[in-house]
């Protein structure tokens, strides 16, 4: 991609001024909104100008992608965040748990106890958000509503793993109306475990297309990747 370091600054810039936006008109301060900068199929140069331009917290969705874009990246490793927010498989879990700070899609507990077991005495606990599946679709990951409550207790008191919060990744929507009522879904969801006594913190929602809608809906973090880096070219172009 011939994204230069100036137009990444730039893009980085323009996302931030759409979060503060956004936030002024849900009546919420800037500063309880993450900005997620997802570098999916990006070079580690790339992170690395987004990283100069004062951006510290990335996704990525690819396992080994990411691994080998974490090694490139170990000089600066103590300034970086890394997120997962792309599906795990059970045979992956060892390596995103000595690697990762976080993972956005944990929807079952086969999953969150692997990572529990395997993270590394040596490091904090992993960070770990339950991925719901809001529209229903059979095709989609997440857990479902019903399920949510149980699976969100079971992963609360793993050791190894701290249990912060819900994500989602809503199908696409036309206007902001309906690009909120997802969004709202997931906040009601967040809110009643809270009710049960879950320290829950984070509500992870909202892309490039409905950021403002997630703002409005109490998102604390974004997930933004073209807007910052570009189209990315589509598998197998």
């Amino acid at each position: 991609m011939g994204t230069n370091q100036t137009s990444i600054a730039e893009n980085l810039g323009q996302v931030r001024q759409r979060i503060a936006r956004a936030c002024t008109e849900a009546g919420r301060s800037p500063q309880h909104v993450t900005l997620l900068a997802v570098s999916k199929t990006c070079p580690a140069d790339a992170v690395r100008q987004a990283l100069a331009a004062g951006q510290r917290a990335f996704g990525e969705n690819y396992v080994q992608e990411a691994l080998e874009k974490i090694a490139a990246l170990a000089d600066r490793r103590a300034e970086l965040e890394w997120h997962l927010i792309g599906p795990l498989q059970s045979n992956k879990t060892r390596p995103v748990a000595e690697a990762f700070d976080w993972v956005h899609t944990v929807d079952r507990l086969k999953t969150a106890e692997r990572l529990a077991a395997q993270r590394p005495a040596g490091l904090p606990p992993l960070n770990v958000c339950l991925q719901v599946n809001v529209s229903g679709e059979a095709s989609k990951s997440g857990v479902g509503f019903g399920e949510l409550p149980a699976l969100a207790g079971a992963v609360a008191v793993l050791p190894g793993v701290r249990l912060r919060g819900l994500m989602a990744i809503p199908e696409p929507a036309a206007d902001l109306a309906a690009q909120q009522a997802p969004h709202r879904r997931l906040r009601e969801a967040f809110d009643a475990l809270r009710a049960e006594g879950l320290a829950l913190d984070t509500l992870s929602m909202g892309m490039s297309a409905d950021l403002e809608a997630a703002v409005l809906e109490g998102a604390t973090i974004v997930r933004v990747g073209s807007a910052i880096f570009g189209e990315r070219p589509r598998p197998g172009a």
